[in-house]
């Protein structure tokens, strides 16, 4: 049996551009000196450039994955304050995060509280520990993406853009309640929330309750059924805490009164220590 052609460092090169490996053909001379000079076997040489490979392969689909996601970098878990939303429990959320089972029913979550609770904050916080998981997120607000699929029934690809979407293993809807009935025609909201149910899974923020949500769609039977699908399977989350930007204001002004304070008595001190010493 005549033995293997020699392969010279440029075609190896060539040929890994070829096969699209980058990361092998980034490492692979170091990998391969490292490997004479230890007497590897040759499975633990291939086997060691395969798994850079796939981890730096894993790697950029994850990046590429937070890029579509659209998901504010700056809202993860954590930053998240649970001590803020003492009615959250964090045992909950971080087991939401690893996704598995309810991704996999297509179940949903829906967060509720008036605005500046930290809705949107959990909502993305959740969406970025998925996507490290290894799964599919897409953020939005929702009337954004009703515009998006109105125009997209307009143009008869309402079908085709549903269907665009199911490769999100979640949607996160961020302040449906200011998707309006009088702005856009919303019943195309009610055909994603119907085309995902039990397939695909929908996180919803709302500033409302569901008693509210008759403003968003054209009539009262789709509003029940939009319900009914969403709370089929889903976990319910309710933020009645008081909004973190008025906190935030509230304790920065809290804190410019004890500094004032304290420059007050500082000031009363230098000036008894003035006269005194007069």
């Amino acid at each position: 049996m005549n033995a293997p052609l020699p392969i010279d460092a440029a075609r190896l090169t060539l040929m890994l551009n070829e096969l699209r490996l980058p990361t092998i053909g980034r490492l692979w001379p170091e990998f391969a000196q490292r490997a004479d000079k230890e007497s590897w076997q040759a499975t633990r040489l291939l086997g060691a450039l395969l798994e850079h490979e796939l981890a730096e392969r894993a790697k950029r689909r994850i990046e590429r994955h937070r890029t579509e996601s659209r998901l504010d970098p700056t809202k993860t878990l954590a930053a998240f304050d649970f001590s803020a939303v003492p009615m959250v429990s964090k045992a909950h959320v971080m087991a939401l995060a690893s996704g598995d089972s309810w991704l996999e029913k297509g179940a949903n979550v829906l967060i509720f509280g008036p605005p500046g609770g930290g809705k949107s904050h959990l909502g993305s916080a959740i969406g970025h520990a998925l996507i490290d998981a290894g799964y599919r997120v897409l953020f939005t607000r929702t009337s954004e993406i009703v515009q998006k699929l109105q125009a997209a029934r307009q143009s008869l690809q309402l079908p085709a853009a549903l269907a665009k979407l199911d490769r999100f293993d979640l949607i996160i809807l961020d302040d449906l309640s200011y998707a309006r009935k009088d702005q856009a025609e919303t019943s195309v909201l009610f055909e994603l929330i119907a085309e995902r149910y039990e397939r695909r899974s929908l996180l919803i923020t709302a500033n409302q309750p569901f008693s509210g949500w008759d403003n968003v769609f054209p009539d009262p039977g789709m509003t029940i059924a939009a319900i009914d699908r969403l709370v089929h399977h889903s976990t319910i989350f309710e933020m009645n805490v008081e909004s973190y930007r008025r906190r935030t204001a509230s304790d920065k002004q809290s804190a410019r009164r004890r500094q004032s304070s304290s420059d007050n008595d500082n000031h009363r001190d230098i000036d008894n220590g003035a006269t005194t010493m007069t």
